[in-house]
């Protein structure tokens, strides 16, 4: 029988796009062709992104979703674009997939610059970098108004130059129309000051202005190889899978003691394919490391670490079922959003709408509401349908 869950609309909070392979050379200046991001074929047969004059970037697109619907297992990508499903990267395709689904509205993340944007580091020239980037957001501009009203990408910014970060932030608001950006939390890992340093203050104080959620996506710092030697694809994944959520834990653990909340109160965090599970566990650590460590003072800290997080920070859960009504009701169900993961290896695809019953059925229809879409609503500024 139908729930009342199944006509919930929901907004997937965490989805990626399937760049096609001419977004940058279709757009290249006359100087920077040949050298722009462009799609080549390997000797072992996979599509690969490669700029300059073939520095790799990764894999052309990180789907696991084929051209028919199924999907493939025990694979970080399928090898070639011809192989992936057109959702991922065409919006009419895509818009019709969301509606099979019963998504009404996705954000969206990158893929060939990273997570953060900072593959695209591996570029020696600065001007060939930056604008790299800038024609990566003037495209996904374009892939947001073929979508409706529905499809959402988030900016990526040269954080390597901060004036030019402050600047790149305040035109993909004002001019391009983006709601979000995607943002490394370890800018140290190349040189740059740490986040809370107040050398970036001129950046929070713009992006807490324009009120743009910052997004912080697991991966979206330097990785190191989590593995024991000698494991196969398959179980490389799947431990790779779970320790880079670990991350996340060390970037909210740095922010909620940083000092950093204090000066932009009304700033806005995500923490973005990490799950929630393991946040409950976080605040009760910080609170009471706090003690133990900090005294009465606090370190001059204003408020506690929960206070911090029921002020500005959000998670989102998506393969979670056995502890997710206790973690909600721990964070508050105006923390807690959800997501997909779609067409990554380890998405909620293709029985998404079974996993959300089966996830939040007991739960009442206004925490439901709250988590599918009211919160990622309110949070990125998106449209209901009336």
């Amino acid at each position: 029988m139908e729930s009342t869950l199944d006509r919930t609309p929901i907004i997937d909070i965490d989805t990626h796009y399937t760049e096609p392979p001419d977004l940058w050379t279709s757009r290249a200046l006359a100087k920077f062709e040949g050298r722009v991001p462009r799609v080549e074929r390997s000797r072992s047969g996979r599509d690969m992104w490669v700029v300059e004059d073939g520095v790799p970037l990764g894999p052309a697109g990180v789907s696991v979703i084929r051209r028919d619907g199924t999907k493939v297992y025990g694979e970080f990508s399928l090898k070639t674009l011809d192989e992936m499903t057109d959702t991922a990267t065409d919006p009419r395709a895509r818009l019709a997939a969301m509606d099979e689904l019963g998504v009404y509205a996705q954000i969206v993340y990158p893929n060939a610059l990273g997570f953060s944007g900072a593959f695209i580091l591996r570029v020696e020239d600065l001007e060939l970098r930056n604008f790299c980037v800038s024609v990566y957001n003037d495209a996904v501009a374009e892939l947001q108004a073929a979508g409706e009203g529905r499809i959402y990408p988030q900016a990526v910014l040269p954080f390597w130059d901060l004036d030019l970060a402050v600047k790149e932030l305040g035109r993909c608001r004002e001019k391009l129309g983006l709601v979000g950006f995607t943002m490394t939390d370890s800018p140290q890992d190349w040189g740059l000051p740490s986040l809370h340093d107040p050398y970036w203050d001129p950046f929070w104080a713009v992006a807490q202005d324009l009120e743009l959620p910052v997004n912080f996506h697991i991966g979206a710092s330097t990785i190191t190889n989590p593995c024991w030697e000698g494991y196969e694809l398959p179980r490389q994944l799947a431990v790779m899978s779970v320790a880079v959520i670990m991350n996340n834990l060390r970037c909210l653990t740095n922010l909620i003691f940083s000092g950093l909340l204090d000066r932009f109160p009304e700033l806005k965090f995500v923490s973005v394919e990490s799950g929630v599970g393991w946040v409950p566990f976080l605040l009760e650590a910080c609170e009471y490391q706090m003690d133990q460590n900090m005294g009465p003072g606090r370190c001059g800290l204003k408020l506690r670490p929960r206070e911090y997080f029921e002020r500005q920070i959000y998670t989102s859960f998506w393969f979670e079922k056995e502890n997710l009504a206790h973690a909600i009701e721990f964070l508050g169900e105006d923390h807690v959003m959800f997501e997909t993961d779609v067409p990554h290896p380890t998405c909620l695809y293709p029985n998404m709408r079974k996993h959300v019953r089966e996830a939040l059925d007991g739960l009442g229809e206004d925490v439901q509401r709250k988590v599918l879409y009211e919160t990622a609503a309110s949070l990125y500024h998106i449209p209901l349908p009336s």
